[in-house]
């Protein structure tokens, strides 16, 4: 029997998408990893095979992705993550950057790409209620990510559990002024995750007795040059944050460069927590919230061939990834809070 993709992964403990990537050479495999991938497919003699898995007929044997904000890390990593898993079993994948609520209507409205693609997934695109019947009326595969969905498959996190998970990071370390990196100002697509978060933060505050005061929320635009800027303004104001939380690893990581320039200590002055775990967090000691970026593009894009290869009528599943608090350098006790003193809640 011709040996599979799908037994080269399991041959090297690895998933599909890992295999996909190594065999073809991608950046983002440890060398180590490739080295397993490329000695299972050797052992199991299993050649690719391009023209195989283009024998549908009727299939364009395309797949089409709805993205808003490419550019950003965490789409570029959804984004890969499905396109493993896709070329995987043989599928292109035809990318809509929609990063305006114009783009996003013009695609949405004229559906330009319903004869193109056998499936679309779309990544954490906030969708109206008319905007998701016409996706429903498409007849073809749809599934979401990041955004919740009775109609479609989706893959999501608890954003809102997540956040709170890192508040109450800060908090039980006895940071009772903490402040909140948030997103983007009067964002027009209205994105989910950063209100979601600033939920969880507020929530966990109010928990714990503490004060939510507005002008330690600031937003940072989601990447580090606003991480930094944000920083700078906390700093700014009256009892500036002992402790920051930030929405996004690379505003964090902005925020760490902005205290140090200040001639402040990370953890001594400022603790300060991020979310992602971007590749850079490990090497610049990020206390950050871990969630599985590539995973949910990996997931998503399985869920999506299960519709199309079996053409499942069945109830949509949706599936919550975990997310975990990976605790490094960057957080530590409030300056003069003995350990006997910390607080300590649920």
């Amino acid at each position: 029997m011709t040996a599979s993709i799908g037994d080269v992964a399991a041959r090297a403990g690895v998933s599909v998408a890992t295999v996909s990537r190594a065999l073809r050479g991608l950046p983002n495999v440890a060398p180590s990893t490739r080295a397993r991938v490329l000695a299972a497919a050797s052992d199991l003699q299993y050649v690719v095979d391009p023209h195989a898995s283009r024998l549908a007929a009727g299939k364009t044997r395309t797949m089409g992705m709805i993205v808003p904000l490419f550019t950003q890390w965490f789409f570029t990593q959804v984004v890969s993550g499905a396109e493993a898993v896709l070329a995987a079993s043989g599928y292109d994948v035809l990318l809509y950057n929609v990063g305006s609520p114009t783009s996003r209507e013009r695609v949405l409205t004229d559906l330009s790409f319903r004869k193109r693609v056998d499936g679309v997934i779309v990544i954490d695109l906030p969708l109206t209620e008319e905007q998701e019947r016409r996706l429903e009326r498409l007849d073809l595969p749809v599934v979401l990510v990041g955004i919740p969905s009775v109609r479609f498959p989706n893959v999501t996190i608890d954003n809102l559990m997540a956040a709170r998970t890192a508040t109450r990071h800060l908090v039980n370390l006895g940071h009772e002024h903490i402040g909140l990196i948030s997103g983007m100002p009067d964002d027009p697509l209205r994105f989910r995750a950063p209100l979601e978060r600033r939920t969880g933060y507020r929530q966990v505050l109010m928990e714990a007795g503490l004060e939510v005061r507005d002008e330690l929320d600031v937003p940072g635009n989601f990447s580090m040059r606003g991480g930094a800027e944000a920083m700078a303004q906390l700093l700014g104001v009256e009892h500036p944050p002992s402790a920051v939380f930030a929405e996004s690893d690379e505003m964090a990581i902005g925020a760490l460069k902005t205290v140090r320039d200040a001639g402040l200590r990370v953890p001594d002055d400022v603790s300060i927590v991020g979310f992602d775990d971007h590749e850079v967090a490990e090497y610049v000691g990020l206390t950050t919230v871990s969630q599985p970026v590539s995973d949910q593009g990996e997931v998503a894009a399985g869920l999506l061939l299960d519709r199309v290869q079996a053409d499942q009528e069945a109830s949509p599943p949706s599936v919550v990834l975990p997310t975990k608090l990976v605790v490094r350098t960057t957080t530590g006790p409030r300056r003069g809070a003995r350990s006997g003193q910390l607080t300590r809640f649920g």
